[in-house]
This record gives C-alpha cells, structure tokens and sequence, in this order.
C-alpha cells in the first residue's frame, strides 16, 4: 500500500496519468497549503458514488488537476484505506446549476497504482461518460433542444444559426456535408451569415437524414423569427413557441 501521505506519490502519478489520456492534457498538483483550490475542488467533484462518499469521510489534503486543452477536468485522488487512486470528472464552473438539473453525474472510478493501465480505465469508462455529460450540459445551458436516434431537433440561436445537440455519427456526417461545424460541447452548428446558404442546407439536410430514417426538426424559440431569405419546404408549420417545432420534409 503507498504512503497516502506522500503527495509527491500521487503528483507523479498523475503526470504520467495526463500523458497516456487521449488529447492533450497537463496536470497540477495541489498539496495542503492549497486550501482554497483544495474546497472548490472538494464543491465541483462531479460524483454522488465512490468519490463523493470517500469525500465525506475523509478531508481532502491534497490533490492533482489534469486539464485537457479544451478546459474539461478530472481530480486525482487518494483513496484512503486502500491502495490505488480515485479519478473524478470536475464539473465545468462557467455553467448555471439548472444546466444540471435531471444529468446524471459521471461518477469517478478507483484505479492501482499502475497509471498506464489506469489510463486505459479512464479513457474506456469515465472519460466516455463525462464527455456525454458534458455535452448534455452544455446543449442544456445553450438551449439547445436534445435530439435522439431517430430524430434530430434543430434550434435557432439568437445570432441566426442553427444548432443541433450532439447526434449519431451517421447524422454527424450528413451535417458536416451541409456545412454544419462540430463545436468543442459535442454539438452541431451552422451559420447564418448567409441565409441563402444556410437555407439551401437546411433543405437538403432533410432528405438526406430521411432516407437514413433519420426524422429532422425546427425549433423556433419564444419571440425568434427564421429569416426571411428561407424558402419555403413543403408542408412546414409556423414558427411556434419554444415547446413546438416545425418538421421537415
């Protein structure tokens, strides 16, 4: 069992932990001294298991932070009592809480002490689970409207362009054909600095995604109007409230 006292034991561990994950990433340890980093750390676990548990019994004397180059974060732990380490998902701070409300949290899991093949747990299972939730989160907090399997919902964003929830990689293909952009949350975007474009795209979306037996949507949020220059696709509804939207043929 390792000295759970030695920090410079957990600070290596989590270097070479950082440069076996998929991405780039680059860790920071935090030891005792740390007392304010070591609360907000303790408040954004992203866990009600293994993790949050370990949290309530033990105070949290010191601490890595791995951070991949697009701001997503884990904590490394110690696991008191046992041998190994405990790796968490830190929930992103620049999010308002209701972009929480009803995602389940990416629990941490423990791991040895043996960082290669812990970085292979980490990259299969909770690295997997806190990027969906990410992504949840951040179309939550975007107001963008989830999509599902076999129906993707196409939102208009107050600067004109539309976006789309992260979807299967056979729906990704069809948008990114059509001009849309993958952004860092995991969702689908396209511009609308030309609405003629735009438009031309969002008819041909449509079809495309139909054929694949793949259902599309628009949805018009309270108070936004679709630009003018959108022609019209055949048997399309008004632009309604939030809660409805426009299907397309």
């Amino acid at each position: 069992m390792h000295d759970h006292e030695n920090s410079e034991h957990l600070a290596s561990f989590a270097d070479v932990l950082a440069g076996e994950l998929p991405g780039t990433w680059a860790s920071v340890h935090h030891p005792a001294e740390d007392k304010d980093d070591l609360a907000d750390l303790a408040d954004r676990v992203w866990d009600l298991d293994l993790v949050a548990e370990a949290l309530a019994e033990y105070p949290l004397r010191h601490a890595a932070v791995l951070t991949r180059q697009d701001g997503a974060q884990l904590a490394v732990l110690d696991r008191l009592g046992r041998n190994g380490f405990l790796v968490a998902a830190i929930a992103p701070s620049d999010l308002p809480a209701e972009a929480f409300r009803g995602i389940r949290e990416p629990d941490g899991i423990a791991v040895s002490d043996d960082p290669f093949h812990s970085a292979e747990l980490v990259a299969s299972d909770l690295l997997a689970r806190f990027d969906a939730a990410l992504a949840q989160v951040r179309c939550t907090a975007a107001g963008i409207r989830p999509s599902q399997p076999d129906r993707i919902v196409l939102t208009w964003q107050p600067d004109g362009s539309l976006a789309a929830a992260p979807v299967s990689e056979e729906a990704a293909d069809v948008l990114i054909a059509n001009g849309f952009v993958r952004e860092e949350s995991g969702s689908y975007r396209l511009s609308g600095d030309d609405t003629t474009a735009q438009a031309r795209a969002v008819r041909a979306v449509g079809p495309q995604l139909d054929a694949r037996g793949i259902a599309v949507a628009l949805q018009h949020p309270s108070g936004r109007i679709a630009p003018t220059a959108v022609p019209p696709t055949p048997g399309p509804a008004p632009a309604a409230p939030r809660a409805s939207t426009t299907r397309i043929r």
